[in-house]
């Protein structure tokens, strides 16, 4: 029934004065929805089959331990020849190996499932990688470090490596996540490749010194080593000169601005807010390396000026 039928009938019992021979009184106490009461005890009984079956279905203490028990046999560090070395566990069997710096680098790559591994333990290479350098297919991976670059050129000179992987230049090995590890191993080059890697870098050209007025070169004396800036107009001509900490604000609201003169480092906001100002020249101590080129205001450091 709905809820205006069920009020009636109520209001109709409630009305009842007598019954059979008897004098009667009858009070409505409450209205129970029975459905809402069924709901209740379906949810209060999903509670408990929740509670059971969350209790069931945990594991005993003696199977977590047996489980990680199994874990820890898989990833066992061994050792490899008369120096110990530190090796993982399908070393000896591989026809593949990957040498490696440190015993913490095999931990993380048999955490990678690489178990074909052999540490050298030191900068000297050790006799018994020389050894299997000549019986196997070796690849060092090493760190991208100064220390990975002396070991590189160690075992170039002593040993039959075919292969050379590197981690990213300023990470090791033992630090790296497993999806960078293959990156590496994917990227390793054969050793008769590895001039490229040891070519030296041509030398970097100096940039030509920039000729500009000589209110510039003034203005650029008179900043060195005074946090300070000075704002110049298009006939170099100084407008303004104020604490580096106000500039970004002052340029927003300047007007004519031709040049930006100031001790510091130039950063994006002070390019952006110059381009919306039309400002022609920014000359600072340095570069933010953050800096994107600007094809509408020249970025120039004090040492690319030329002195008037």
């Amino acid at each position: 029934m709905d809820r205006v039928s069920t009020a009636l009938i109520a209001a109709s019992i409630e009305s009842i004065n007598r019954v059979g021979p008897c004098a009667s009184k009858v009070t409505l106490e409450k209205v129970e929805d029975v459905r809402e009461a069924r709901r209740k005890i379906i949810i209060d009984r999903a509670k408990d089959i929740l509670h059971k079956w969350t209790i069931e279905s945990m594991p005993s203490v003696d199977e977590v331990f047996k489980e990680v028990s199994e874990t820890l046999k898989t990833g066992k560090v061994g050792k490899y020849g008369s120096e110990e070395l530190s090796a993982g566990p399908g070393l000896e069997i591989a026809k593949e190996i990957i040498i490696v710096e440190g015993r913490a680098d095999i931990i993380n790559l048999m955490r990678c499932g690489l178990m074909n591994t052999v540490a050298l333990e030191g900068a000297k290479v050790p006799e018994a990688i020389k050894k299997l350098c000549k019986e196997k297919d070796a690849t060092a991976l090493l760190d991208g470090d100064r220390g990975g670059d002396l070991i590189f050129k160690e075992l170039l000179q002593v040993t039959d490596i075919k292969y050379i992987a590197r981690a990213p230049r300023g990470k090791e090995v033992e630090e790296l996540n497993c999806k960078e590890i293959f990156e590496a191993i994917d990227a390793k080059v054969p050793i008769q490749e590895t001039a490229k890697l040891e070519a030296p870098k041509p030398p970097k050209r100096e940039k030509q010194k920039v000729e500009v007025p000589k209110e510039i070169v003034e203005a650029i004396k008179s900043l060195e080593g005074t946090l300070e800036a000075v704002l110049l107009n298009e006939k170099s001509e100084q407008m303004e000169r104020l604490p580096v900490s106000q500039l970004a604000e002052k340029l927003q609201q300047a007007e004519g601005v031709n040049t930006v003169v100031f001790d510091g480092i130039i950063t994006q906001r002070i390019v952006d807010v110059a381009s919306e100002k039309n400002i022609k020249r920014i000359i600072a101590s340095r570069v933010s390396d953050a800096v994107k080129p600007s094809l509408t205001v020249q970025l120039m450091t004090f040492g690319e000026i030329a002195e008037g």
